[in-house]
């Protein structure tokens, strides 16, 4: 009877020790949890912004993102944000956003030192809003402000001259130029699309094939 009763009270106590682990491993993961959704890299629209399946092709847009939107950056390089926007992946123009990251959380153990809670993100920010504003101002001065809206935000449309294409999606990889009858005529080549240029006018354009 001994026996038992000592059986039974080892049970038990096993599993309130299983039970306490259990709950300390799932409290542990939900700091994990909350630790990458604090450090998680976000970017806000100051303008609004076409979402590209590929960012080497123009040409694949898959929706607008508005003005003053907040998107999750994923990855970026020196002309593209890697992002997610609701539940739509692609690639936008970097300029066309500020990238904000959330501070990282010290650990338990880690005391944060007063020089540790400047911000050199936000500081960084002005620079490129300078140079954003000073890049509308100089297409408002040559274009209208109407024209230099359309051209921060990369779009092309037909009749527009080579100039204006180059405000917008810069200098071409390659050009291809025939004058035939006081006609210049040009294709502009890009890395996924191409765009046929007549005496210095945009006619047509399409993606490049392989």
């Amino acid at each position: 009877m001994k026996n038992l009763i000592l059986s039974s009270l080892f049970l038990l106590g096993t599993i309130s020790i299983n039970g306490q682990a259990g709950r300390s491993n799932v409290l542990q993961n939900l700091e994990q949890n909350q630790s990458v959704q604090e450090n998680a890299v976000t970017a806000t629209l100051k303008s609004s912004s076409r979402l590209f399946g590929a960012k080497d092709d123009l040409t694949t847009v898959i929706l607008i993102i508005p003005s003053g939107s907040t998107v999750e950056v994923i990855d970026s390089d020196s002309t593209y944000l890697h992002v997610l926007f609701e539940e739509s992946e692609g690639y936008i123009f970097k300029r066309h956003a500020v990238i904000k990251q959330a501070p990282q959380q010290p650990s338990r153990n880690q005391t944060v030192r007063p020089e540790q809670r400047t911000q050199p993100v936000q500081q960084n920010e002005q620079p490129q809003q300078r140079q954003e504003g000073s890049r509308f101002s100089l297409l408002e001065n040559k274009y209208g402000s109407s024209i230099a809206a359309r051209l921060m935000t990369g779009k092309i449309w037909k009749g527009m001259s080579s100039e204006m294409v180059r405000d917008s999606w810069g200098n071409p990889i390659k050009i291809n130029r025939v004058i035939s009858n006081n006609r210049i005529k040009e294709e502009w080549i890009y890395n996924n699309s191409w765009l046929y240029i007549e005496n210095d006018m945009l006619v047509e354009w399409g993606a490049r094939r392989r």
